[in-house]
């Protein structure tokens, strides 16, 4: 019987933290998003609190204050790191594995039943806490959507939960909300509720036919995977993005051009590099800024610039100079800018290429080995080991992280010092 896995890391970045500062264990530990803004992790003892994903800083601040919470800014390299130890690990024990984000992964599971699944989900769950410290819970169904309901279930309880052929299957899914099914959104839920369907095994017990005119195909096939009935394989290679997008608020108002630059030049790099992660090269580029919209007091504006490429590319070089002209075409003086971004489409795979009859190729070709050559070196010693001028040295602009812990795992610099 073929069966999935899915492994999610428990509050993820509270856990990153922890490892390496074991006096955070059982106390209260929160983690911002972007610039410090809003709660985006928070540990058991936070969640008891009540203190609700989403919510930002400054309304939070006497609970934090009283109940003497530790505060982290969103250490990416760190978590991402940890990330890929914890993914490494799991394709140890199966080579069909889909990483479904930073801090989940889907595995397709042959051969076991019974007791001898759940032994092996203990295995996995003992084997990722002991090699990188981080606590995971493990959910196992014939169908990614049961095991999704079963790693919420086992949150609550060992850690390890199957609902492979389990005999009290009808008693878990009426005591299951509809809300909590993977891919049933607000809407959805409203409109099931409205027909009377409020927990899994209602929903698992309508009609085809109504599923379908309800919530369409995809909706369906949710259903039948409630049933048992598998309908989403394992996305082992990640389909390439449509459309990629990097964009920050910044850390501090950034009124002149100069400074606009070395933003959407960093921008611009970023996406490039993520072009080129997935193989493809793009046709397409918008650059855009605004004002902060909430700062009613201060003048408000927004703009957006759009060119067609000469020729795809995914050179970072050329990227940061189209971007850069955009932005000089809808950079106006006199406002107090929050925001900027670099959005690509027309997205199609680096092997085919369409070259311009007004470009020659050997100056494309210098530029790919040359943006190759620096990937390889950010990537033994870091982002922006190496990187173009136009994106500035000090970048007083990046985001405000007042509360960023080292980063343990990928900066020499930053090791873990350890007191005799």
């Amino acid at each position: 019987m073929n069966c999935f896995m899915l492994v999610d890391c428990n509050n993820f970045y509270v856990s990153c933290e922890r490892v390496f500062n074991p006096a955070l264990e059982g106390k209260p530990t929160i983690v911002l998003s972007n610039n410090d803004g809003c709660v985006v992790a928070r540990s058991n003892e936070v969640k008891e609190l009540g203190i609700l994903r989403g919510t930002p800083l400054f309304k939070c601040e006497d609970i934090v204050k009283k109940h003497q919470i530790n505060v982290f800014s969103s250490n990416y390299t760190l978590y991402a790191d940890m990330s890929g130890r914890v993914m490494n690990i799991l394709e140890q024990f199966t080579p069909q594995l889909e990483i479904y984000s930073i801090d989940e992964a889907f595995l397709s599971i042959a051969g076991l039943e019974g007791e001898a699944l759940v032994h092996y989900g203990q295995n996995i769950k003992q084997t990722v806490e002991r090699w990188t410290g981080i606590p995971v819970t493990v959910g196992i169904g014939t169908s990614k959507t049961l095991a999704k309901i079963a790693a919420k279930i086992a949150k609550g309880k060992s850690g390890v939960c199957s609902l492979v052929a389990h005999p009290q299957i009808d008693e878990i899914l009426t005591n299951f909300a509809v809300a909590d099914i993977w891919g049933i959104g607000s809407q959805y839920t409203a409109r099931l509720k409205r027909y009377g369907i409020l927990n899994a095994k209602q929903l698992r017990d309508a009609p085809d036919r109504w599923v379908k005119k309800q919530l369409t195909i995809m909706g369906l096939r949710t259903v039948r995977e409630l049933r048992g009935i598998p309908c989403f394989p394992l996305e082992e290679v990640p389909p390439p993005k449509k459309g990629i997008i990097s964009s920050r608020s910044f850390g501090q108002p950034v009124t002149e051009l100069g400074e606009l630059r070395e933003a959407v030049a960093s921008y611009a790099a970023r996406a490039g590099e993520k072009l080129r992660a997935q193989g493809s090269i793009a046709g397409y580029l918008t650059v855009f800024v605004s004002t902060n919209p909430y700062q009613e007091h201060h003048s408000q504006y927004a703009n957006a610039a759009s060119l067609c490429l000469p020729m795809a590319t995914a050179n970072t070089r050329e990227l940061i100079s189209y971007a850069t002209k955009l932005l000089e075409s809808i950079y106006k003086s006199g406002y107090i800018y929050k925001k900027a971004g670099v959005v690509l489409n027309e997205i199609r795979p680096e092997s085919n290429p369409q070259l311009s009859l007004f470009i020659p190729p050997e100056p494309w070709q210098q530029n790919r080995k040359l943006t190759q050559l620096m990937d390889g070196i950010n990537a033994r010693w870091g982002r922006d080991t190496i990187h173009y001028g136009a994106q500035g040295i000090n970048q007083k602009w990046q985001l405000r992280r007042d509360y960023l812990s080292r980063r343990y795992t990928t900066r020499w610099d930053e090791l873990p010092e350890v007191k005799i």
